[in-house]
This record gives structure tokens, sequence and C-alpha cells, in this order.
């Protein structure tokens, strides 16, 4: 049965900055997770698994490198007359009483779409994130939604507190209520957070955000609604009415919108805690047909992942390799991501390091390090932009960031 009352909205549109070099050319949803997949991948998956086909993909900072990848919503089903995908934009625009350019945060651009939102009229509006891994059944918190009459349903799960601290924690009655919600707290003292995926009755969510917008865009730029993100504003106005209630959320969910919780993530895969990879719900995605990955006599693969495409001839341990990478003989990679089309030279060294796309990495060359901090922390995880030539017996020390199309010595 389709939800075809139900609208999703993806947001898609931020820089992507925590990820530094490796979103110098991409936005952050479209990079590549597991050799074969993209982060934007997972909610469009989930979404088309629980039957809802009425997305918008909210896109900003280079939108062509997602627009490419969904392909028009082929993968999902979402290719179609009525609903499917629908690509939101920045708009300009003359119209009065019209917030136009970008957003500068998720509940801004909530605002900046308010009135598509409206004349949609849908019966729920879910939002969320797309830089995250998970599976997840939407239509399970749309029962949880719908059985409280709630205003906003906050899909909740658990971690350490020292990562809870770099999201929204949540604190909720036994009847399910939110009675706190803290955003980003200096210190956490609960590990359930928000998953950053949101259900709200519509009107109350216009009705909402233009109460907001009345009081925060008074110490704002003339081009900024003071909204900000989800967790500034909107959110403890909705817990502050009393109507919002917490879904728990079962099984894996990472925020992989950070260098150590991306190389985590794959970790996680690697060592069989990931649990997002189901025959009955498999991971959607568009990607172009290669050969089978290929590895050579006298080759060590150890606890890795290698795409279609890929060919070792030296050392792969703990790491992941994407479609069409080489691994040239006697180059060892170990605890690493290397996206597509990239080559590891004879004798070179890869270490702690994610290294992007059509990377050139030379004869005898080290890239990272072995830190000793666990878990390893984003400062010590090296990074390597896109189209860069590390040269013969060149040095890139654990740490290091790498600007794209770079040569170096």
């Amino acid at each position: 049965m389709r939800h075809s009352d139900v609208l999703a909205i993806v947001q898609a549109g931020g820089r992507g900055s925590r990820m530094e070099v490796l979103t110098d050319r991409r936005a952050k949803p479209a990079l590549p997770f597991a050799g074969n997949y993209q982060l934007i991948d997972f909610p469009l998956s989930n979404l088309h698994h629980s039957h809802i086909d009425d997305v918008w993909l909210c896109v900003q900072y280079q939108a062509e490198s997602l627009t490419r990848l969904v392909a028009g919503g082929r993968p999902w089903d979402l290719d179609r007359t009525r609903g499917g995908l629908r690509i939101v934009m920045p708009e300009q625009t003359d119209a009065a009483e019209t917030e136009d350019g970008f957003a500068t945060g998720n509940a801004d651009l909530l605002y900046r779409i308010r009135d598509r939102i409206d004349e949609r009229s849908p019966a729920e509006v879910i939002v969320m994130s797309a830089d995250h891994v998970y599976d997840f059944d939407f239509r399970d918190a749309l029962d949880t939604h719908r059985g409280h009459g709630a205003e906003c349903t906050v899909v909740t799960t658990t971690c350490s507190l020292d990562e809870a601290s770099q999201h929204a924690t949540v604190t909720a009655r036994r009847d399910g209520t939110v009675r706190e919600f803290r955003y980003k707290p200096d210190r956490a003292k609960i590990r359930t957070i928000a998953t950053e995926i949101f259900i709200y009755d519509p009107e109350v969510l216009v009705e909402g955000l233009e109460t907001l917008k009345r009081d925060t865009t008074r110490d704002s730029a003339a081009d900024d609604t003071g909204l900000g993100d989800f967790g500034e504003h909107l959110l403890p106005w909705f817990v502050d009415r009393g109507k919002t209630v917490a879904h728990a959320m079962s099984g894996y969910w990472i925020d992989a919108g950070r260098p150590e919780t991306y190389l985590q993530a794959h970790r996680d895969l690697i060592g069989g805690k990931l649990d997002v990879f189901r025959s009955d719900r498999p991971i959607l995605t568009n990607q172009p047909q290669r050969s089978a990955a290929r590895v050579d006599a006298g080759s060590v693969v150890e606890d890795s992942l290698l795409s279609s495409g890929s060919r070792v001839r030296g050392t792969v341990r703990r790491s992941v390799l994407g479609p069409g990478v080489i691994v040239e003989k006697g180059a060892t990679v170990v605890d690493s991501i290397v996206f597509a089309d990239s080559v590891i030279g004879a004798g070179a060294t890869v270490a702690w390091s994610i290294v992007d796309e059509r990377v050139r990495v030379g004869p005898n060359a080290t890239v990272g390090g072995h830190p000793r901090i666990r878990p390893v922390p984003t400062e010590k995880i090296t990074l390597v932009g896109m189209d860069t030539q590390i040269l013969r017996g060149a040095r890139v020390a654990m740490g290091a960031r790498v600007g794209s199309n770079r040569r170096v010595r």
C-alpha cells in the first residue's frame, strides 16, 4: 500500500564543511559509502521500502553532483508522473513575502518552502537528513504519530555520551511525550538523541515557522529568517506545546557526516555491526556496471570490501576499495577508504586515510599513519581530495588535509 498522503522532504542542501576536502566538489550526501553506494541511497531506499513515493529532495551546494546520482528517482521507482521525486532548488523571485536565495539551516529551509508544503496539503510531512546510515520503516513512526495525535514525532536512537553532545538529546515521559529537548549540549547527560527524522502536522509546522520567524528575524541579516537549524527554535517550540512524542528506532544508525563517524561506519560494516544491508530491504542505487573485482596471486586481503572493477596486487586490511581502485604489487592499504578509480602505486602505504576519487599515490609514497588514540578523532585521519597526485616517495603526514587537484612532492 502506497502512502501518497505523506510528503517526505530529504534535506541535502548544506555545504558539508565537516567533511572538509571530501566535499570540495560534491554535496555531502553524494559521498560514496561501502564502495558501491552513496549516502543519499539510504533515505531514498528506506522511503521506497516504506511505500512513500512523494519525495522532495532539497539541494543547494554542488547540486549537480546529487541530481546526476539520483537519476530522476529511477532506482527507487520515483520517476513517475504523479508524486515521485521532485528536486527543490533555491529560487530567486520578485514575488512579495517570498524568501529567496540560499537557506542558512534546515529550519530556515522549511520556512522558504512552506507555501509549497501548504499547497501540497499532505496528511503528514516527514523531514530527514541525507547523510545518515540506517535501516528504518517510516510507517512505524507514522503509526506512533497518528496513534498519539501528535503535532511532531521525533525518531530517536542511543549513542555514547560523547557522541550525544554532537546531536540533540531527547527526554520523554512514560507516555512518550517529549518533555526536554537539548540541542548539542556542552556535556550530554543522557544517551538518547534525535536521529534528525521528524514527522510534522503540516498545518502546525507552517504555523510554527511563521510564528517563530516574526521573532527570529529581528536580529538577522536581511536575507536570513534567523530560524537556523531545527534544534535552535523549531523543535523547542513544538516541545513547549506538549504534543511532541518520541519514537525509538531499533537497529543501527549513525551520522556519517564527520570523518571519524564516516570511517567508523565503514569499520562497523566490516566488523559485522552494521545491519542495514538486508536482502528483503536492499539499498538501491544508481551505479555504472563494471567487471568483478580481482585479487591476484600473492596478494593479501583481510576483513575488507572490494567493489566492482577493483584489482588488488598488494595488501589490503580492514579497508574499503571503491569501484575501479587498483592496489599495485607491494602496496599496503590498512584501516582506510579509497574512492573510485584511484591507484595506490607499487610499494606505497596508505593508513587511516580517506582517499578521494581518481587519486594517484605514487610508488613508495606514504599517506597517513597509525594513531594511538581510540576512537580515532578526525584530526588524526588523513584526507586526500579528488584528482590529486602524490608523487613517488612523497609523504603525507597523519591527519593532513590535501585539497583536490594537487601535486604532492
